[in-house]
C-alpha cells in the first residue's frame, strides 16, 4: 500500500511535531512516523525526567542543610526511590501523551507507529506501509555511545535511558565520563544516599570548558564527597560478585554496586537506509547538512541530534524554526545564526553563551575580561549558595560581548539577559547601563561589566 503526502516528518522528538504543526497550519498534508515514544529524548530520557530527578535530590539536599538556616528536622533525612521514580514517571508520561494526543488531533496530520527505512529519496517504508512525499524532514535523534571498552559486554551496565527504570538506591554508583551528563547523575544520586565514584579518561572534567571552569566544578562535586578519578586510561570491566570492577591503570580497580556508562552520544542513523535515498554522512553517523539544514538531497532535511550541528533541545527546536521560516515564510536563516549556548544542570548550575576567555583569546580578540566570585553576589549570599563565579568577555575593540559564564545559583536563568543582548548585536554598555531588580543574581551583569579588566 501506497500513500503520499505533500510532507512526511520522521522522529517526533523536539523539531518534528511542532514542524508538523506549521506545515499543516498552511495547509499541507503530513505524515510523522515514530518508532517507539512520542516527545523524543527530552521528554523521555533526557531533561524532563533527570531534571524531575535533581529536583528531588535537591529537596532531600536542602533538607539536610535544614539546621543552617534554623529549621529543625527530628530524625535523618531519607529516600524512598519508588515515589522518586513514580514522581518522574508521572511528568515524563503526561508530557509525552501530550505530544502523542496533539498529533493525533492534529488536522491534516496522519500519524504512523513503526520503524522508518528509506527506499528511495521520495518514499519510505514502514512496516508494510509505502510513504511518499516531495518534502522529507528527518528527527530520528540519538542514543548513547558505547565503546568496546574490555568486558563491558559481560556486566550490567547502565546508560542514561535505563537509569530512569531504576527505583533502587544503588550503594556505590560508578560512573564512566565525567562530562556533563554523568557528572548530573554523579551530583543526584549522591544526594540520593549512594557512593559516587567518577572515572574520567582526561586530565579534568568537560573538558569543553576552560581549565578554571571544570576545577571548579570538580571542587564543588568533591564537596560533596563525589570521589574523581581522573587520567583513566585502559578502561576495563569485569565482574566480582554482586559488585562491578571498573579498572583503569594496573593495580586500580573500582567496585560498585552498579555502572553508568556515559561517554558521549550517537546519532540513530545507522537503520534508516539512507544510501537507498543517497543521504551523505560523515564518519561518526551525523547526517551531513548546510547552513539551512538541507541534506545533499534537494527535498530531504535533517533536524535535531542527527545533524550534529547541536544535542540540546533548544537547538533542535531552533533547527525547526530556521526550516519553517526558510519553507514557510520566505525567509533565509541559518544555523550560524544563533548563539551557541547551554547548561550543565548540577547545583549550582553552570550556564554557558558564546566563547569562553581562552577561546576568545586563541581567536585574536583583544579581550576585556569582568569577573566575580558568587561570594560577593547579595542573592546567593541570602540563600547560602556562594560556590561559583560570574565571567564575562568582550571585544576591547568594538565593545562587544563575545561571551559569558556563570557558575553558580540562578546562573541557568540570568545569563539569559547576557544572551539577549548578544543576539541584539548592541554593544555591552547598553547592558551595562540597565537597571536591573534588586535582589537578584542578574542585577550583578551590569557590575561586572563595570570592573572589565584586559
Amino acid at each position: 500500500m501506497s500513500t503520499t503526502f505533500d510532507a512526511l516528518i520522521v522522529g517526533a522528538g523536539q523539531a518534528g511535531p511542532a514542524l508538523a504543526g506549521r506545515l499543516t497550519g498552511a495547509g499541507m498534508r503530513v505524515a510523522l512516523v515514530e518508532r517507539k515514544l512520542f516527545g523524543g529524548t527530552c521528554v523521555n530520557t533526557g531533561c524532563m525526567p533527570t531534571k524531575t530527578l535533581i529536583a528531588s535530590a535537591r529537596a532531600a539536599y536542602v533538607a539536610r542543610r535544614a539546621a543552617d538556616f534554623g529549621v529543625q528536622i527530628n530524625g535523618p533525612v531519607g529516600m524512598d526511590m519508588q515515589v522518586v521514580k513514580a514522581r518522574k514517571d508521572k511528568v515524563t508520561l503526561d508530557a509525552r501523551h501530550g505530544v502523542e494526543s496533539w498529533l493525533k488531533g492534529m488536522a491534516g496530520c496522519s500519524v504512523f507507529e513503526g520503524h522508518a527505512r528509506f527506499v528511495s529519496a521520495r518514499s519510505v517504508l514502514v512496516g508494510d506501509t509505502l510513504l511518499e512525499a516531495e518534502r522529507i524532514f528527518l528527527n530520528v535523534g540519538g542514543r548513547a555511545a558505547i565503546p568496546d571498552m574490555p568486558g563491558i559486554q559481560d556486566v550490567p551496565y547502565l546508560t542514561n535511558v535505563s537509569m530512569m527504570a531504576l527505583d533502587v538506591l544503588p550503594r556505590h554508583l560508578v560512573i564512566v565520563g565525567g562530562s556533563y551528563i554523568g557528572l548530573e547523575f554523579a551530583q543526584m544520586y549522591r544526594r540520593f544516599g549512594s557512593e559516587v565514584t567518577v572515572i574520567e579518561r582526561g586530565p579534568r572534567l568537560i573538558s569543553r570548558e576552560d581549565p578554571e571552569v571544570s576545577s571548579a566544578v570538580q571542587a564543588i562535586l568533591e564537596r560533596e564527597d563525589i570521589t574523581f578519578h581522573l587520567n583513566a586510561d585502559s578502561i576495563r570491566f569485569a565482574q566480582r560478585g554482586s559488585d562491578i570492577a571498573v579498572g583503569t591503570t594496573v593495580g586500580h580497580e573500582v567496585l560498585g554496586s552498579h555502572v553508568l556508562v556515559a561517554v558521549g552520544r550517537r546519532p540513530n542513523t545507522d537503520d534508516l537506509q539512507l544510501d537507498a535515498a543517497g543521504v551523505a554522512m560523515d564518519a561518526r553517523g551525523y547526517i551531513t547538512v548546510d547552513e539551512q539544514l538541507r541534506t545533499n538531497v534537494p527535498g530531504i532535511w535533517a533536524l535535531g541530534d542527527c545533524n550534529g550541528r547541536g544535542a540540546f533541545t533548544h537547538t533542535a527546536y531552533n533547527d525547526f524554526e530556521i526550516v519553517a521560516a526558510n519553507l514557510l515564510d520566505g525567509a533565509n536563516r541559518q544555523v550560524s545564526d544563533r548563539i551557541d549556548t547551554y547548561a550543565l544542570y548540577i547545583d549550582p548550575p553552570l550556564a554557558r553563551v558564546g566563547l569562553s576567555e581562552a577561546q576568545a583569546r586563541q581567536t585574536g580578540y583583544a579581550v576585556r575580561v569582568g569577573m566575580r566570585p558568587m561570594a560577593r553576589v547579595g542573592r546567593a549570599v541570602e540563600k547560602g549558595e556562594t560556590d561559583g563565579f560570574m565571567q564575562i568577555v568582550v571585544d576591547a575593540a568594538s565593545q562587544k560581548i563575545l561571551g559569558a559564564t556563570i557558575l553558580g545559583v540562578g546562573g541557568d536563568e540570568a545569563i539569559h539577559s547576557i544572551l539577549d543582548t548578544m543576539a541584539a548585536h548592541a554593544p555591552y554598555p547598553v547592558l551595562q547601563q540597565a537597571m536591573h531588580i534588586h535582589p537578584t543574581v542578574a542585577e550583578l551583569i551590569p557590575t561586572l561589566l563595570g570592573e572589565l579588566k584586559p
